[in-house]
């Protein structure tokens, strides 16, 4: 379960900030007006299995890895997610004492949390799906709050193409930035809904094998182009251990993801990198290209994080020291001298 091993105060960030400042050629987070974020998704129980052991019921669920990371970057977070009454209050004390808001994380009571097990093949990189209960999930109509409708980011998580667009329906004012995520599920029973929701955002965040079924095309820069056609503007297409793609327009760059000696779990990585990456981009208030590189960079850098243990359990103690130095091995990994 989820402990809480500090409260995200303005102190925790102006830390995080400065130990930023010391990463090479200048990839700090700059304190600007702190915008919020609202992350949509789930709040669930996970059982996984690793070639590195196994656990019982522990929170997982988008929301949860999406928030957690943010959280290390914006002290604004709001969550929209539903649980059911065998939710410990203790875990969603832990969300609060992290500074994120959880006003619209809806309890069904006589009602369970949505439940997932999964087995990893020794490859990590493959996952056997054991068991999928909707439970509270199956009829889930998301709440968005007064305190929400002012946020400046909006992350979509992983749902129904349907809830998706109702979320960004709901919205009074559009954020100045929304991203979703999707699967290849929805291309396959919800084709229609998902183009009208592609609309409707900024950027799309998906692996390269969604990528590819979404766009017809087997290279990622025609799919990249033609998911652009789409709606969005920005596409990031993730690679696993190979890294991640960010393409806008005729631009594109690559994040290398960090090599690990050991990967424990992968579950919640994508999630995790989303969140790095949204919490950058709320914390500089900065959406251009140039930006996202970096946001990658620092959503890549939560996401080598997440994989060390199981569940959400390593972005519960990380220090601003150990995310800047993090980014530093991701910035030495692609340096190189100018001069041949």
């Amino acid at each position: 379960m989820l402990s809480a091993k500090r409260s995200c105060n303005e102190n925790y960030f102006n830390n995080l900030n400065t130990s930023a400042r010391g990463l090479a050629r200048g990839h700090e987070i700059k304190s600007l007006k702190k915008m919020s974020l609202l992350s949509i998704g789930t709040v669930a129980f996970d059982a996984i299995e690793t070639p590195f052991g196994k656990t019982d019921k522990i929170i997982g669920g988008s929301c949860t890895y999406i928030s957690l990371a943010a959280s290390y970057f914006t002290p604004k977070v709001n969550i929209s997610a539903v649980i059911g009454d065998d939710f410990p209050e203790s875990d969603i004390r832990a969300f609060n004492e992290r500074n994120i808001n959880t006003e619209g994380l809806q309890i069904k009571e006589g009602e369970k949390t949505f439940f997932w097990s999964g087995k990893y093949h020794n490859d990590m990189n493959t996952r056997d799906t054991l068991q999928t209960d909707l439970n509270v999930l199956e009829d889930f109509d998301p709440v968005l709050p007064d305190s929400y409708q002012d946020c400046d980011f909006l992350m979509l998580g992983n749902l129904t193409p349907s809830i998706q667009k109702t979320v960004i329906d709901r919205m009074k004012k559009r954020p100045k930035f929304v991203a979703m995520d999707t699967m290849n599920l929805w291309m396959d029973i919800a084709m229609a809904d998902l183009k009208k929701v592609l609309k409707m955002v900024d950027i799309l965040i998906i692996n390269d094998e969604e990528a590819r079924q979404l766009s017809g095309e087997y290279s990622l820069v025609r799919a990249a182009k033609a998911i652009q056609q789409m709606g969005p503007n920005y596409l990031i297409i993730k690679k696993g251990e190979h890294g991640a793609l960010l393409f806008n327009k005729n631009k594109i760059f690559h994040a290398p993801a960090l090599p690990l000696e050991e990967v424990f779990d992968p579950t919640g990585a994508g999630d995790t990198f989303a969140g790095g990456f949204m919490g950058y981009l709320a914390k500089t208030g900065t959406v251009n290209f140039e930006n996202m590189k970096k946001a990658i960079i620092f959503g890549s850098a939560m996401a080598s994080f997440c994989v060390e243990k199981f569940g959400p359990e390593r972005l519960l103690d990380l220090t601003p020291l150990e995310i800047s130095e993090r980014v530093k091995q991701f910035i030495e990994l692609t340096d190189f001298s100018k001069e041949f």
